[in-house]
């Protein structure tokens, strides 16, 4: 076996480990938001929203969701990597695993902390399933394919989806409030910082197939 094969075989490892557990820890990011109660990210809002309505737990509603819009992907031609297809079940899984962990919280002095602890591990899985350059995850993907294909700018596409998606959430009885807002000013900066805190040296040619994309490309994960 020679160097470059054993360095190439060690980087993937890095990669997918950096995969599964940004994954893992986004689903208990959100999970923390649930049990803050003080607000949701936007895809957050609508899988809450849907919960409330269906009784079904917001795991099994954010898997379902996650693989609705990836059929999605089938008419705008977008191509799913292992991080896409993952995403749609690890997230989920993990979230109501933490959430089955964590009991609920009352009292603002409890609740505040444990928002901006959900928005800040938010933001250290978006680096961590970034970094590891498997796909964008379904709701990414989607944004990406439309923008390809209506010419709008991302900007336009992106707050297009959430504004339609917290809208339907909230009108479903999801919860939309300050941790909402706050997340969205803060995970812009938060995700650039731990993305190139996690970020990998460049693929070499017989990575790059493997990869079915950048971190850059693939934007966030939710």
């Amino acid at each position: 076996m020679t160097e470059t094969t054993v360095r190439s075989g060690t980087r993937l490892t890095r990669r997918l480990i950096h995969l599964y557990v940004g994954l893992a820890l986004y689903g208990a990011s959100s999970a923390l938001l649930v049990r803050a109660g003080l607000g949701l990210e936007p895809w957050g809002v609508l899988h809450q929203g849907l919960a409330e309505r269906t009784g079904i737990s917001i795991g099994v509603v954010s898997i379902i969701v996650g693989a609705v819009v990836l059929l999605l992907w089938i008419p705008i031609r977008q191509r799913p990597g292992l991080g896409t297809v993952s995403n749609v079940f690890a997230v989920g899984i993990a979230m109501d695993g933490t959430l089955a962990l964590v009991p609920d919280v009352h009292g603002l002095g409890a609740r505040i902390p444990l928002m901006a602890a959900g928005i800040v591990l938010n933001g250290v899985a978006t680096g961590l399933y970034i970094s590891a350059r498997f796909g964008p995850g379904p709701r990414d993907g989607l944004m990406t394919g439309l923008n390809r294909l209506t010419g709008r700018s991302i900007r336009l596409v992106r707050t297009a989806l959430e504004v339609a998606v917290v809208v339907s959430g909230f009108l479903l009885g999801g919860s939309l409030g300050a941790g909402t807002v706050l997340y969205a000013l803060a995970i812009g900066p938060l995700a650039q910082f731990f993305l190139r805190f996690f970020d990998l040296p460049a693929p070499d040619a017989r990575t790059v197939a493997v990869a079915g994309g950048t971190p850059r490309g693939a934007i966030l994960p939710r």
